[in-house]
C-alpha cells in the first residue's frame, strides 16, 4: 500500500506460489463507490487458479489502475481509495440483497481476519457510477482527481453542481419509480449500477447501461432491467452473420498449461503403452459399495486412485522426477496424485496430497471437494502443485484412447478412456464385457520398458480382478 495525502495506491499484493502476476477479471466497484475493511474489490486469475482480492481499508474509490484482461505484475498499483466513507444510502441498502454477487475466494495468508465484518458497499445519494470499468486510468479518475494547492499539497475533490444537486425536489411530490427514473436522468449522466453482477451480466451479453431504463430507487439499475433489455435485444437481432478471424489470448491459466506442456515436450523423452482391459468387476464393486455405502460417494476414479497409489508402491521408479542441473533422479517418499479436470478456465490438475495414506473412502472425498473447488474457480494455489504422479480420466469426453502429456516435472500419467460394452472372451465364451483401454505414458529417462510394462500390467490386473488389492492391504 502506497498512501499520498489522502489518496491510498493499494496494489498487487503478493499472491504467493512464487506467482509473479495476475489478469484482472473483474472489478466489484467501481470509481465513486466506498469501501470496507477487507471487501472484495477485484476478482484476478493467476497462472494457478482465480483469487478474489480484498482492500485493506476503508474510503471512496478514486481509480481503477487497470482494466479488465489487462495483466499486472506484483507490486504494480491496482485501485487507489481516498478519504472516508460516507453514510450508506438507504434506497440502495433496501435493494442490495436482490443485487448482491456472491464472494468466493479469500486471498491466501492476505487480510485482517476479520472475518466476521461484512463487506457491503456503500454508495453516498451524490455519487455517481461511471459508465463503464474498463476506461483508461486517466478517463476513471477525470472526476475523483485531488486538486494540488499552491503549496503542493492534495485536496479532495470538490463537488461540482451538477453533483450536488438533489435527486428530488421538495417541490416535486412523489412520482412512481419507473417515471422518476426515465424522466430525471440528463443526457450524459452515467447510469447508476449498486451490484457489480449487474454490470457483468449487461458487459457479458453487449449491453449499454446508458440504453437501460431504471426500475431500482434513485435510478438505481437491477437485474431485472438487465435481463429485460437482454430480451429485447435478442427479440430484435438479426441472423448472426459468420464470424470472423477471433485471437484469443493466452492468460492465466490457459498460458500456464500451455507453458507447461510445451515444456514437457522440449525437455521430457516419453513414450506411451497401453492396453485393454476387462473392467465388469471393477464397475461391479463400485456399484456394490454405492448400494451398501452410498454415504462415502465412491466412484471408478477413486478406485483407480487407490490403485494407482497401489501400482507406485510396487514401481517407485514412475513416482519420481529428473533433476536436469544435478544429473540426478529424485525417487519421491509419497505420492501427491494429480487428476486432471476440465473447468471453464481451461485444464487444471489439483493435486490430492498425501494419497499413499489415505483409504479409497479418505480419497473419493477428497476427489469430490477438489473437483467441485476446481469447477468453482476456487482453488488455492497450493492445490495446484507438488504433484508426483497424474490421473486422467478422458474417458468421460466419450474417447477409448490417448497418449497423453506428461504434467512436467513428474515422470508418468496414467490415462483411462471410456468404459464401454465390448465382446471379450471371458470363460472361454465371446460375451459382452464391460472393456476400457489404460494408456501409460512415462519419461524414458526414469525407467525402461520392463518397470513401465510391469506398472501398467499390475493397474490392469486390479482393473480386472479389484480383489487383488486385499492382499497388501
Amino acid at each position: 500500500m502506497t498512501v499520498t495525502g489522502e489518496r491510498q495506491v493499494f496494489r498487487l499484493p503478493d499472491l504467493g506460489e512464487g506467482l509473479t502476476e495476475a489478469e484482472v477479471l473483474d472489478w466489484k466497484v467501481a470509481v465513486g463507490d466506498t469501501v470496507e475493511v477487507d471487501q472484495i474489490v477485484v476478482e484476478v486469475e493467476t497462472a494457478k487458479a482465480a483469487v478474489e482480492v480484498p482492500v485493506p481499508y476503508a474510503g471512496t474509490v478514486l481509480a481503477l489502475h487497470a482494466a479488465p484482461g489487462a495483466v499486472l505484475s506484483v507490486g504494480e498499483p491496482l485501485i487507489e481509495i481516498g478519504g472516508a466513507a460516507p453514510a450508506e444510502d438507504p434506497a440502495a441498502s433496501r435493494y442490495r440483497e436482490e443485487e448482491r454477487a456472491g464472494s468466493g475466494n479469500v486471498l491466501i495468508g492476505y487480510g485482517t481476519g476479520h472475518h466476521g465484518t461484512s463487506r457491503r458497499r456503500r454508495r453516498s445519494a451524490q455519487l455517481k457510477a461511471p459508465a463503464a470499468d474498463a476506461r483508461p486510468l486517466k478517463a476513471q479518475a477525470e472526476d475523483a482527481r485531488p486538486i494540488k494547492s499552491a503549496a503542493g499539497e492534495a485536496r479532495p475533490p470538490q463537488p461540482s453542481a451538477a453533483d450536488a444537486r438533489p435527486l428530488r425536489t421538495a417541490s416535486a411530490g412523489p412520482r412512481p419509480l419507473r417515471q422518476e427514473a426515465a424522466s430525471s436522468r440528463t443526457p450524459g449522466q452515467a447510469p447508476r449500477v449498486i451490484s457489480p453482477l449487474v454490470r457483468r451480466i449487461a458487459r457479458e451479453h453487449g449491453i449499454d447501461l446508458a440504453q437501460v431504463t431504471p426500475t431500482g430507487p434513485r435510478e438505481v439499475i437491477l437485474r431485472r432491467d438487465v435481463e429485460q433489455a437482454i430480451e429485447r435485444a435478442g427479440a430484435a437481432s438479426p441472423a448472426a452473420a459468420p464470424r470472423a478471424l477471433e485471437r484469443i489470448p493466452l492468460r492465466g491459466v490457459r498460458r500456464a498449461v500451455a507453458e507447461k506442456m510445451s515444456r514437457s515436450r522440449t525437455e521430457i523423452p516419453d513414450a506411451t503403452t497401453w492396453v485393454d482391459v476387462d473392467a465388469t468387476d471393477l464397475v461391479a464393486a463400485r456399484d456394490a459399495l454405492r448400494r451398501t455405502r452410498p454415504q462415502l460417494g465412491i466412484g471408478l476414479l477413486a478406485l483407480l486412485a487407490r490403485i494407482c497409489v497401489d501400482g507406485l508402491r510396487r514401481f517407485p521408479e514412475l513416482n519420481s522426477t529428473v533433476d536436469t542441473d544435478r544429473s540426478e533422479i529424485v525417487r519421491y517418499g509419497h505420492v501427491n496424485l494429480g487428476f486432471a479436470a476440465q473447468t471453464d478456465r481451461g485444464l487444471v490438475v489439483p493435486v490430492v496430497r498425501d494419497a499413499h495414506l489415505m483409504t479409497t473412502a479418505q480419497l473419493a472425498a477428497e476427489l469430490t471437494r477438489l473437483t467441485g473447488l476446481a469447477r468453482d474457480g476456487k482453488l488455492p494455489p497450493e492445490s495446484l502443485t507438488g504433484g508426483t504422479f497424474t490421473l486422467n480420466n478422458y474417458g468421460v469426453f466419450g474417447v477409448d484412447g490417448s497418449t497423453p502429456i506428461i504434467n512436467h516435472p513428474e515422470a508418468a500419467l496414467l490415462g483411462v478412456g471410456r468404459v464401454i460394452d465390448r465382446p471379450w472372451v471371458h470363460g472361454g465364451v465371446v460375451t459382452a464385457r464391460k472393456v476400457t483401454q489404460l494408456s501409460l505414458t512415462f519419461d524414458h529417462r526414469v525407467c525402461d520398458g520392463g518397470a513401465a510394462g510391469g506398472f501398467l500390467r499390475h493397474v490392469a490386473d486390479c482393473v480386472e480382478n479389484p480383489a487383488i488389492l486385499l492382499a497388501d492391504t
